[in-house]
Parts: C-alpha cells; sequence; structure tokens
C-alpha cells in the first residue's frame, strides 16, 4: 500500500509540474500566465475539476515528457453556471496534438453538449505533433472521428488566442462563437516556418496570422486584449449574455438606464444627411449603462456589432455607422453582419439594428470578391433569423440594402425616426441620374423644387401610410419604444425560444 501511494504523489507531482520549473519561471517572468493558472482565473475562486491529469503520450519514449500530454480539460463554475474548458500547455511538447489529447478534447466537447454547459478553449498550440501523425497509420488514426469540427451551437463555445495558435487551436477558435486574441500571439493553419518551407517566401509571423492582420483583414477573430488577464476577462463576460445551452433563454441581469440620456438622441444624430457622427454614443443612449459588448470593431467599421442589454435583456445589436465609410455596407461588412446573426438566432438572442446606411458601397474590389451573392447570403440569413428582429430607421435607409437592415418585411417591428428619409437612393444623386442634372453644379429655382419633391417622396409617412413601417416615433422615444417592441415579440409561445434555423450555417 505504501509503494500505491507513492507511485501515486510521484505521477500527479509530475503532471502538475507540467514542463518543468525552467519554462514555467520563463513565462511568469514574460507575464504570460501557464495552462493551469489560466484555468484558475477563468473559474470561480479558482476552482475546477482536471480530468485527465494522469494522461500520457502515446508513444513510450515520450511519456515521461508528456504531462497531462500537453492539453488539461477541467469543469468548474463561471458566475455560478458550470463550464468545461480545455487549457493548452505549450511548456509540454508544444501542446502539440496527439492520439491522447484529442480523446480528452472529445470528452470535454461531448461532456458540455450532453450536460448543457458552454465550453472554453484556451490555446496555445504548435500544431499537430509530427511523430504521431507521420504515416499512413497516423493518419488514419488523426481522422477517425468524422465529425470532429461539425457544430449545431448546441452550447456557446468560447476560445482565446494566448500564444502560437496552429492546427486544432486554429481550427477550435474558428468554430467558436467568440474569439479573443492577445496582441503578439498568433493564429494560422501552420507556423511561418512550416509556411516558408512550402512556400519558398520568407514570411513574418505577424504578417502571416498576427492580430492587426486578423483585426482588419480576415476578421476572424472578435476582440483584442494586451494581457492573458484581459482575454480571460472577456470570455467570462461574452459567456453572461449566453444562455448555458440552447434549452433555455439567456440570462436576465438588473436592468440600468442608459448612460446617456435618450432625450438627448436628437443632437446626437444631425437632420444633415451628408454629416457624420458616432453611432457608438447613441447606442449609450439606448442600452443599458456599460453593457455594450463590442464584436468585432476594427473589422468592417461601417458596420457595428455587439451584445448589449436592453433593460437587463440580453439583445444583440446591429448598427451603421456613419463615421467610418458613411456608413455604407461593403462584402465585409456583409460578412459581419451574417457571422452576428448566427450567433444570436442560435442561441435565442433578440436583434436590433439601429439603420442609418447610403446603400451598398459599390466597386471593382467587391464585385471581384462575389458582393451580389454575399448580399443575398446577408438576406437570406436575415430571414431566416427566428429571434425577434426589431429596425429603427434613424436618418436615412436608401437602395437595396434596406433589405439587408431590416426593411420589406424583414423585422418583427420596422420604425422610422419621424425626421428620417427612405428612398431608392439620395435625392442629389436622384435628380442628377433620372434627369441629368448635377443638383451641386447646377442651382435653380427648377432644380431645387426637383429636389425636394423627392425628398417629399421620402417622408417616414409616407412608408408608414402604406404599413410598410409600423411606427413612427420620435428619437428621444427610442429606447422605450424598443422595449415594448422586445416584449410584444417575446416568444411566450415557445418559452422566449426562437427555431434556430442558422444554427448549422457554416463559419464565415
Amino acid at each position: 500500500m505504501h509503494n500505491q501511494d507513492n507511485e501515486f504523489k510521484k505521477r500527479r507531482e509530475q503532471a502538475l509540474a507540467m514542463g518543468g520549473p525552467e519554462k514555467l519561471a520563463k513565462r511568469k517572468a514574460a507575464g504570460i500566465l501557464n495552462a493551469r493558472e489560466r484555468l484558475a482565473l477563468l473559474y470561480d475562486d479558482g476552482i475546477f475539476h482536471e480530468a485527465g491529469l494522469f494522461a500520457v503520450a502515446e508513444r513510450a519514449e515520450d511519456r515521461e515528457r508528456s504531462a497531462a500530454d500537453g492539453k488539461i480539460v477541467g469543469f468548474g463554475k463561471v458566475e455560478k453556471r458550470p463550464v468545461a474548458a480545455v487549457s493548452n500547455d505549450f511548456t509540454v511538447m508544444g501542446a502539440s496534438s496527439s492520439a491522447v489529447n484529442s480523446r480528452k478534447i472529445a470528452y470535454a466537447k461531448d461532456i458540455a453538449t450532453r450536460n448543457g454547459t458552454p465550453l472554453v478553449f484556451l490555446g496555445e498550440s504548435s500544431g499537430g505533433r509530427i511523430q504521431d501523425n507521420m504515416g499512413a497509420r497516423g493518419m488514419g488514426a488523426s481522422s477517425w472521428d468524422p465529425q470532429q469540427y461539425v457544430r449545431t451551437r448546441e452550447t456557446p463555445w468560447a476560445s482565446a488566442v494566448l500564444g502560437p495558435c496552429f492546427g486544432s487551436s486554429a481550427w477550435y477558435t474558428c468554430l467558436s462563437d467568440f474569439s479573443v486574441m492577445r496582441k503578439g500571439a498568433t493564429l494560422a493553419v501552420a507556423s511561418s516556418k512550416v509556411t516558408s518551407q512550402a512556400t519558398g517566401q520568407t514570411i513574418d509571423s505577424e504578417e502571416l496570422g498576427g492580430w492587426e492582420m486578423h483585426a482588419k483583414v480576415s476578421g476572424l477573430v472578435d476582440q483584442f486584449v494586451d494581457t492573458d488577464e484581459e482575454a480571460i476577462d472577456a470570455i467570462r463576460k461574452f459567456l453572461s449574455y449566453m444562455p448555458a445551452h440552447v434549452g433555455e433563454a439567456p440570462p436576465v441581469c438588473t436592468p440600468r438606464q442608459p448612460a446617456t440620456s435618450p432625450e438627448i438622441l436628437p443632437e446626437l444624430v444631425p437632420l444633415e444627411r451628408s454629416k457624420t457622427y458616432n453611432m457608438y454614443k447613441v447606442i449609450d443612449a439606448i442600452v443599458d449603462a456599460d453593457s455594450f459588448f463590442d464584436i468585432k470593431k476594427q473589422f468592417a467599421p461601417s458596420l457595428i456589432t455587439g451584445l448589449a442589454r436592453l433593460n437587463g435583456q440580453s439583445v444583440g445589436i446591429i448598427a451603421n455607422n456613419p463615421i467610418k465609410k458613411g456608413g455604407a455596407l461593403d462584402y465585409d461588412a456583409c460578412t459581419k453582419s451574417i457571422s452576428f446573426l448566427v450567433l444570436c438566432d442560435s442561441f435565442h438572442i433578440p436583434v436590433i439594428q439601429l439603420v442609418d446606411q447610403p446603400g451598398f458601397l459599390v466597386g471593382p474590389q467587391g464585385e471581384q470578391r462575389g458582393m451580389p451573392v454575399k448580399i443575398m447570403n446577408n438576406i437570406q440569413a436575415l430571414q431566416m433569423c427566428t429571434v425577434p428582429k426589431l429596425s429603427v430607421v434613424l436618418r436615412k435607409s436608401y437602395g437595396a440594402a434596406y433589405i439587408n437592415m431590416g426593411g420589406g418585411r424583414n423585422s418583427d417591428d420596422f420604425t422610422v425616426w419621424n425626421s428620417a428619409e427612405i428612398s431608392f437612393m439620395d435625392p442629389n444623386i436622384a435628380v442628377n441620374i433620372a434627369l441629368g442634372i448635377d443638383v451641386k453644379q447646377e442651382s435653380s429655382e427648377r432644380t431645387e423644387e426637383l429636389r425636394k419633391q423627392v425628398e417629399a417622396d421620402n417622408s417616414p409617412y409616407e412608408i408608414a401610410g402604406m404599413f410598410a413601417a409600423q411606427s413612427v416615433i420620435e428619437p428621444q422615444q427610442t429606447r422605450s419604444h424598443l422595449e415594448a417592441m422586445l416584449n410584444i415579440h417575446t416568444r411566450a409561445k415557445s418559452n422566449g425560444l426562437g427555431q434556430r434555423l442558422l444554427a448549422s450555417w457554416p463559419y464565415n
């Protein structure tokens, strides 16, 4: 019995020692948390149960140096709700993916799905373990689960990119509903060394998969932070908006008044359609104070997407931002909208669209990327979205993008401010194209009369008169109107749950 106790103690100490004191000390000096410290920070009071502590590599020669086989599976509580997590231990064989630790990930996924708990990935991995994957037998073993990367979004997934993330760490980040990246980390299919060998070009890791590239170009990551602590805090905050699983509605919090009074909304949005303004200030005058949670802020900035609370209830905000490209929708903005609609529909979060858009941003670049099909995808996602959809036109909605932003019966409630305009195009452009008169160059009583006539046809009362808009309101009524509409359009018949038609939508 004494020998058994000694063996247990020895193996437990080896597992908890991870990659050894030198590697752990080096990380600490760099201000980077280790895999178990990250889990402790994620979970309430730092308490979690670990599954697979004594797992080691499949190959005998690697077993002594593969504590927990480089991936740590934990179960604990976040804000008193059960959450499963996988934390990659880069000090152990670079947290490379292997036959054994792949089983650990599969176990965490299975338990989270069956028990209805969110799943968190704390990513940092060198990719596939070469010695496990080489040869036909290695490839055969790695593809044993044909649905390893298939999701129907039954519970929320969140991920953090906290170092090099290649292979499965990249895959699970892309499969997650929310991802956050620490600046200085890398997310890519393979390392710059492997990519350089394959292409014959010298490639910098930041250029390949650094935070600025993902923030502004790929849009694969939702938020960017400076430290591990901030990344894990972002995940905890994201989960606070989410239901634990698709069988329940999102949690309701104590209501708060907006940070800015709705009474000043008429001052925040200038009447002149050519003037820009900051839509974030408008959002602050509508949602509960300090509740807006930005998603993909630097990607396609002409469109704002984010989670918030309205009277304590989780809502999704999609808003044009006139300070960026006039609030026009381009290819990336449509991609951003689709991704966010999928998130909201999958987890029963009502969608609020704040509309002030001049149309689509057209040009050769968008056409070459396939802008028409992206517009159609955006419309289809909006039409298939089964949660309550509320749209408010603040100043204008022009062209075919009127449909993408909730018009044409693509909202449960379509409301227009009493100062707003809706038409196929800007009145000045309409006079120019339809009559061949450049209003800016040729000013006369005739052109002014034509312009005023066109503007009169754009009146909110025209669209309300044919009941294509359900309400016309004063700007300061926006929050109270949205609160009332949320109550009216809550899916009482299904306990606030949508049909989740977008739950299997492919990732963008």
